[in-house]
């Protein structure tokens, strides 16, 4: 893809992020108090070793039975053990729910190399996030059905990979009991219950298609998956989009909430971290603001998903509106004047922050036009490159964060060469992004660690095709 292409080749901003983020020097436009404003959200390599020893702890301790339920990063089993081989085949469908988007997929496995994937995206209502589960599962019925008519599917028996990219507890490859939602959703009568069952009664309830959902999956096992099918050393998968999660392969007998770690056959399991619920116990609260206390306390879970609120995309544009409006209060901004707009929660999206960091040095392009989108007017230089150093104080902690996380895994892993595949729009879109991730893995990981940050194309399309052809396989050797 032309577009992501660009985000492996950022040798332009190379000085820039050295500048900003490693040197500690600030550019000479910004005024004093802003910089002493989003000081908190600038956090050192002291710092990003703290987070990860403690996120180290809270990881053995979700893979620990002792001490699995007091855990805040849960570490689910995905019921996953088979990587692809690049040998699946057949025609599979995949249902994507994953926070601000939903689709449909049909992914034919051809060949090692050609797989073809025809997908509709769905336009999601908003008041579907917080109605009634029968509501929501009917609506996804009904898309699945639409897609199934219009394709000529109706009659034929296919086997369903579901990727629902909320926490999960996972009793099996095909019952995943929903422990909590995030990403804005709230829906009643899901938390608790089997979510494959809730979609395949929907199906059965329409009676117009033969359709079997036979896996449930997380967006971060998907992305895992679709990243391993072409790149075998690939053991991490990442999502850095409306949401944050990560996976890894772990030795199977290390998952001590997996019914047979110490009997299973197989050497691997992919653990689902959930790494969106550390610092839900406070041990986050030295690289957090007072910005994000106040984001905290207006999402519909306030106190929880503690890590994914300092990173994802859901969050990093509503942080730098909190902080611009408190700069315009404070007279530092903008004549102390702003827009409608700019005061209505949420209004500052996270692509602008990606948008705003495109421009090069000292031209503003891509901010005017945000600006302009917001109703903001009449702007000086300072004012503009002061928004920039706001995102760019965002951002910057987000991709930190993020290598801390990564960097977590791979030493729990102990290898010393990995492939991590990763999806999610911050990650594809923002420019520095991939650039960030990579200077800061490289300055925490111990000498000679070598690893590769790839994009993984439609890891919840192709990923959920290949869970779904094991656990078909899986069936068929029983």
């Amino acid at each position: 893809m032309k577009r992501t292409s660009r985000l492996f080749t950022h040798s332009l901003f190379g000085p820039v992020l050295k500048i900003l983020f490693r040197e500690g020097k600030m550019p000479s436009l910004v005024n004093t108090e802003i910089e002493a404003a989003v000081k908190g959200f600038l956090i050192d390599q002291e710092k990003m070793t703290e987070v990860v020893e403690r996120m180290t702890k809270e990881i053995k301790m979700g893979l620990a039975k002792d001490t699995h339920s007091r855990a805040v990063i849960k570490c689910f089993v995905s019921h996953v053990q088979d990587l692809p081989t690049g040998k699946e085949r057949g025609k599979y469908l995949a249902l994507d729910l994953g926070g601000s988007t939903f689709r449909v997929l049909l992914v034919n496995l051809l060949s090692e190399s050609d797989v073809e994937i025809v997908s509709k995206s769905f336009n999601f209502p908003v008041t579907l996030m917080s109605g009634s589960g029968k509501a929501l599962f009917d609506f996804l019925a009904e898309c699945l059905s639409e897609f199934c008519h219009y394709h000529g599917l109706e009659n034929e028996s296919l086997p369903l990979g579901f990727t629902f990219s909320f926490p999960v507890q996972q009793q099996g490859l095909s019952k995943g009991i929903l422990v909590a939602w995030t990403k804005g959703f709230s829906c009643e009568g899901v938390v608790g219950k089997n979510v494959v069952t809730l979609l395949q009664e929907a199906i059965d309830r329409r009676g117009d298609m033969k359709v079997n959902t036979v896996a449930i999956l997380n967006d971060t096992v998907g992305t895992l998956m679709s990243c391993a099918y072409y790149h075998p050393n690939c053991r991490i998968g990442l999502i850095v989009g409306t949401g944050s999660n990560a996976c890894y392969v772990e030795k199977t007998v290390n998952a001590e909430c997996f019914e047979g770690y110490q009997t299973s056959p197989k050497p691997s399991m992919i653990i689902n971290c959930e790494w969106g619920a550390f610092g839900d116990n406070g041990v986050l609260e030295f690289v957090r603001t007072t910005y994000d206390k106040i984001v905290d306390k207006v999402t519909p879970n306030p106190g929880k998903q503690t890590f994914e609120k300092c990173i994802s995309g859901m969050y990093m544009g509503e942080l730098v509106r909190l902080v611009v409006m408190d700069m315009v209060a404070r007279d530092l901004m903008f004549h102390g004047t702003t827009s409608e707009r700019m005061q209505e929660r949420w209004s500052f999206k996270s692509s602008y922050i990606s948008d705003i960091e495109s421009d090069a040095p000292g031209e503003y392009r891509s901010c005017n036009k945000v600006l302009s989108e917001l109703g903001i007017v009449g702007c000086q230089e300072p004012d503009k490159e002061a928004l920039r150093f706001i995102c760019e104080a965002v951002s910057s902690r987000s991709a930190k964060l993020c290598a801390c996380g990564l960097v977590t895994i791979i030493n729990k892993m102990n290898i010393n060469e990995v492939v991590i595949g990763i999806d999610g729009s911050v990650y594809r879109f923002h420019p520095k992004y991939h650039d960030m991730l990579q200077f800061h893995m490289k300055k925490l990981l111990k000498p000679g660690v070598k690893f590769e940050l790839v994009v993984s194309e439609d890891g919840s399309g192709r990923g959920a095709a290949l869970v779904a052809a094991t656990a078909v396989q899986g069936k068929a050797k029983l």
